[in-house]
């Protein structure tokens, strides 16, 4: 009997099948590392995505708009400009000016109409500010040249340094004065009914005026071209 019992306990077990031990290891700081480098990828690239479709589309748009409307350069020219009087007092430092001039604004656009809201000219002697005046706010239609007339009498403080004096003193022994202009604008845009904000370019335009004295000038006005500058 004891035999027979021996027997059985030293066979095979057919019994159900003992599953493994689970294991204790628990998932450490490295994967949720991996999953958050995955994670700021995909946001990276759908960044990258989301701004190289918009610099295409408005890329696109302004090659549109370009083909449409050929915008070309507004053209701004001094065509004529003269003195009845340009003296400084170099004691009180009192300059007296009679200034007169004609600034033609070219536009050569097809499509596009331009509003001037506003047109301040400021001129400079020296580098100082010696004259500013408004003048009047108009549209421009397309295909278009207007002309404005600008005339500035007065007297104004004007301070120049020893090298500056020397400059108005081979001015005035020519009988031609270099005076700058500055044209400070704002303006907005027409394009077939629709109207673009405001902008607020300036022009410069650097002239050389002769001195008109008794009815007689010291030489002629060549007509300047502006600079643009936004």
């Amino acid at each position: 009997m004891a035999d027979l019992k021996q027997s059985h306990l030293n066979g095979a077990y057919y019994g159900p099948s003992i599953p493994p031990p689970k294991s204790s290891h628990r998932p450490g700081r490295g994967g949720g590392c991996d999953c958050c480098g995955c994670l700021c990828g995909c946001l990276f690239n759908l960044l990258f995505k989301i701004v190289f479709s918009l610099i295409v589309t408005v890329g696109l748009a302004v090659f549109v708009f370009w083909l449409i409307f050929r915008p070309n350069a507004v053209k701004f020219r001094v065509t004529d400009a003269s003195l009845a009087r340009f003296d400084l007092n170099t004691t009180t430092n009192k300059l007296y000016y009679n200034l007169n001039l004609t600034v033609a604004i070219r536009n050569p656009n097809k499509h596009i109409g331009i509003y001037y809201d506003r047109i301040e000219a400021r001129t400079y002697y020296g580098g100082q500010r010696f004259a500013a005046a408004d003048l009047p706010s108009f549209y421009q239609g397309t295909k278009n040249t207007t002309e404005l007339s600008l005339a500035l009498d007065g007297q104004n403080m004007v301070v120049l340094q020893e090298k500056k004096l020397s400059a108005y003193d081979s001015d005035k022994s020519s009988g031609s004065y270099s005076v700058d202009m500055k044209l400070y604008l704002r303006v907005r845009f027409k394009l077939r009914g629709v109207k673009t904000p405001r902008f607020k370019p300036k022009i410069e335009c650097d002239l050389k005026v002769p001195l008109d004295s008794n009815g007689k000038a010291s030489g002629s006005f060549e007509t300047t071209k502006c600079g643009f500058d936004w």
